[in-house]
């Protein structure tokens, strides 16, 4: 570790992103333990990552909502009257991101795709859309809290963004086409593309897979994408259904808003629980599998 932080006790790296390192600190009036998000320029081109992260405090600090991060502080260190650095206080949360713990039991992940969706419902009624869903950016803690991070790339709903921004396996086409305004059924779309990564093990297939890009951007036509049924036999047809309609190419078939995508998640959740029912029956009951299970802060656990 080689920086300090007036005021607080650097520990540990947690991790690293564009441009950025993500530390464990501790406030030294407090004793509140954050996490700390430093920003480093050393060039010009690094502008870019600068902006990101003003952007990802000018949202989050304004967050006080469940299942979404928020941040408290940022500082701007200068040097002859240019950012040099940004440092970002954040809420720690001791856990791991979807994408290190990978694909999980699909019982298990709905419970936890029910709170990404309700995270992503309150921000859009803020006025605010994250544009960059992807299974990196949503936090497991070990007590099963579940964390939307990462509002670098977030907008208000009806933005036109000048420039290609999302991640290449789960972004939506309307992202890669611009001068479209994006709302939130582009949430949508790259919500539904970490789901079907998430119940399948494979990416979807998007107009801008990272597996095709050289240098560049390399864009294909539309392909259809297997329904996540034929990939995992314990996906329901309800569940494999949504996921498809996440992911159309016209943000208008897709669900209007999060509040239906909320509705037919729990009608799936509501099926495997009277098929897992069924299979835990007197006769067969204890020969379950071991899988793991999150707890929300509301209490409602899903395994």
């Amino acid at each position: 570790m080689s920086f300090t932080v007036p005021g607080y006790t650097i520990y540990e790296r947690l991790g690293t992103g564009a441009r950025a390192t993500i530390w464990l600190a501790e406030n030294q009036r407090t004793g509140e333990m954050v996490a700390l998000k430093r920003v480093v320029r050393r060039a010009t081109d690094d502008d870019r990552y600068l902006i990101q992260a003003q952007n990802d405090f000018e949202i989050s600090h304004r967050l006080d909502r469940p299942y979404l991060r928020k941040s408290f502080e940022m500082r701007r260190l200068r040097r002859f009257f240019q950012t040099r650095e940004l440092h970002i206080f954040m809420e720690y949360i001791d856990g791991r991101t979807l994408e290190q713990i990978g694909p999980l039991g699909t019982h298990g992940l709905l419970g936890l795709f029910i709170r990404v969706a309700h995270g992503l419902d309150s921000l859009h009624q803020m006025g605010y859309i994250h544009t960059d869903i992807k299974p990196n950016n949503i936090m497991v803690g070990n007590d099963g809290e579940v964390k939307i991070i990462d509002f670098g790339l977030a907008c208000p709903i009806g933005h036109i963004k000048e420039r290609i921004q999302g991640t290449p396996d789960y972004i939506a086409p309307e992202q890669v086409e611009r001068r479209i305004p994006l709302d939130q059924r582009t949430d949508i779309y790259n919500f539904g593309a970490t789901l079907y990564w998430a119940i399948t093990g494979q990416n979807y297939p998007t107009v801008m897979p990272s597996k095709k890009r050289s240098t560049g951007i390399d864009l294909v036509g539309p392909r259809e994408a297997l329904p996540p049924e034929q990939l995992n036999p314990n996906v329901p047809t309800a569940l494999s259904r949504l996921v498809l309609d996440c992911c159309r190419q016209n943000p208008q078939e897709r669900p209007a808003n999060m509040s239906e995508v909320i509705r037919r998640l729990e009608l799936a959740q509501h099926i495997l629980d009277k098929n897992q029912a069924t299979l835990t029956g007197p006769a067969i009951r204890g020969k379950r599998g071991p899988m793991q299970t999150f707890t929300s802060s509301s209490g409602d656990t899903a395994a």
